[in-house]
């Protein structure tokens, strides 16, 4: 696959994302979804489907479909229902999902990447199902075997269908990454593509450009990050490109991306919708939802992305800086804390992306599990600010703090790292090194300015990196010129 098939074809590619709601129990149930608990351990009669029981909507996922709808810019359906799905796997045990399939809660909206806006054509609420866990020949009896864990069945989800809109790899990996910073931000899903509380599936098609007919599309499974997404549409484009250059038809088809072996491999024909026998599910009443109510849920809507952005660059961040705050939400919010308590914007994120940032990826921890608190991260700033102690100081100790939690103060107090500003203090020590370096000195003298470092570098040295810059270099530059 090693032909370039771009100059001829280009890629036409739609993108389903499965976002888990955060909330504390299902969808229809009072069970748990934690992630991570034993298997079958968040069960019970809703999610198991015993005899008689019904459906029970939770208000709280209702809350997180409007939130998400509106940052998306999407319309709220005044009057929205529940619609069953008919499918069988053995990790869904009703035989059929509660979806929603003619009269989705959102409607339209987009998401913004960096040169265009990608439509979204609806977002809706539905259940998960469970999960196969599949062993291999070494199993039980010498064969094969797979064992169901239905603990993420009925996990609350918000699937959101883009419009067929992006035409590169890179394209779909930005706008999945601008989506799950918006979920991020308002609260209602966390974003891990990991654990799966993230799921993307890929439609794509191909077509020869400046064609407008869509091609044939494959729906692309089991992508599990930005990673794999880049991948599997790229290997896509060329399958799809070599088969029409060798004479033959795109089939329509699901296929799952492999990551060991970087292919997709085909799992099934692909449904359409009459396939699914959807009709409205008869234990549930539609859903009306008011203005009142949209108002209410509008109210909390936080400072999104685009607009947290907006906000960096007009306090002195760069593009760059600010995007790399805001793709960190929980190094946006401490940021924000900071900005709160009049730290400096610019020297601030300096340190973020920095010295700190290094530190959390060395330790995996991430900003709020480490012991630098918003207040005392200032009080090294003020100190920095003020000229007591030097950046280098300030480089070392931020990475004490962020181990101990000592206070800024205290700390630098204890350790004697306070700048020398005083020229009595600095001068003695410039004589001596001038003193102890003749040949250096005469060197310099004789036109070699670049020693000027060396001597810098020296009395730094002598000092402990406690000198102060500016005094330090005047003293020096008045003690060689002599």
């Amino acid at each position: 696959m090693s032909v370039n098939y771009k100059d001829k074809y280009e890629m036409v590619i739609g993108l389903e994302v499965h976002a888990q709601l955060k909330t504390n129990t299902k969808i229809f149930g009072r069970e748990g979804c934690e992630f991570g608990r034993d298997p079958n351990t968040e069960t019970g009669p809703v999610t198991l489907a015993f005899p008689g029981v019904l459906p029970v909507l939770n208000k709280n996922c209702v809350n997180m479909g409007i939130l998400a709808g509106l940052a998306l810019h999407s319309t709220i359906a005044k009057r929205c229902k529940f619609d069953r799905k008919q499918y069988f796997y053995p990790d869904l045990p009703k035989g059929y999902q509660i979806s929603q399939y003619d009269e989705p809660i959102c409607l339209g909206g987009y998401v913004q990447i960096s040169n265009k806006k990608i439509g979204i054509t609806r977002a809706h609420l539905e259940e998960d199902a469970g999960k196969l866990v599949h062993a291999g020949a070494a199993g039980l009896y010498g064969s094969s075997y797979s064992l169901v864990d239905l603990n993420r069945a009925g996990t609350p989800l918000l699937e959101i269908v883009s419009e067929p809109d992006m035409r590169s790899s890179q394209e779909a990996r930005e706008y999945v990454e601008n989506l799950r910073n918006i979920l991020k931000y308002v609260g209602v899903c966390d974003g891990n593509l990991e654990e799966g509380s993230m799921r993307a599936d890929a439609n794509i098609s191909i077509r020869p450009i400046g064609e407008s007919k869509f091609g044939t599309r494959a729906e692309i499974k089991n992508v599990n990050s930005f990673r794999s997404l880049v991948h599997a549409l790229e290997y896509e484009f060329v399958r799809q490109a070599e088969i029409i250059e060798e004479g033959g038809k795109v089939v329509q088809e699901t296929r799952l991306w492999d990551d060991a072996t970087g292919t997709t491999n085909s799992m099934r024909g692909k449904e359409d919708a009459h396939d699914y026998r959807y009709f409205p599910e008869p234990d549930l009443m539609p859903l009306e939802i008011s203005q009142e109510w949209i108002d209410e849920v509008k109210s909390k809507m936080p400072e999104l992305p685009d607009e947290k952005m907006a906000r960096y660059q007009s306090i002195g961040l760069s593009e760059y800086d600010a995007s790399v705050l805001v793709n960190q939400i929980d190094m946006a919010l401490y940021f924000d804390k900071l900005i709160d308590l009049k730290a400096d914007a610019k020297t601030a994120s300096n340190f973020l992306m920095g010295e700190v940032a290094a530190f959390l990826k060395e330790e995996k921890i991430s900003i709020e599990d480490s012991k630098l608190t918003p207040e005392n991260f200032v009080k090294l700033l003020e100190l920095l600010k003020k000229g007591t102690i030097s950046n280098n100081i300030a480089k070392s100790l931020i990475i004490d703090i962020l181990k101990t939690g000592e206070d800024a103060n205290a700390l630098v107090e204890k350790k004697g790292l306070s700048v020398i500003s005083d020229e009595s203090s600095i001068l003695p020590i410039v004589q001596k090194i001038i003193q102890s370096n003749p040949e250096q000195v005469s060197a310099y003298k004789g036109g070699k300015d670049k020693l000027f470092g060396f001597f810098v570098g020296q009395a730094m040295k002598e000092t402990k990196g406690r000198a102060n810059p500016q005094m330090l270099n005047k003293l020096l530059k008045q003690e060689l010129d002599k």
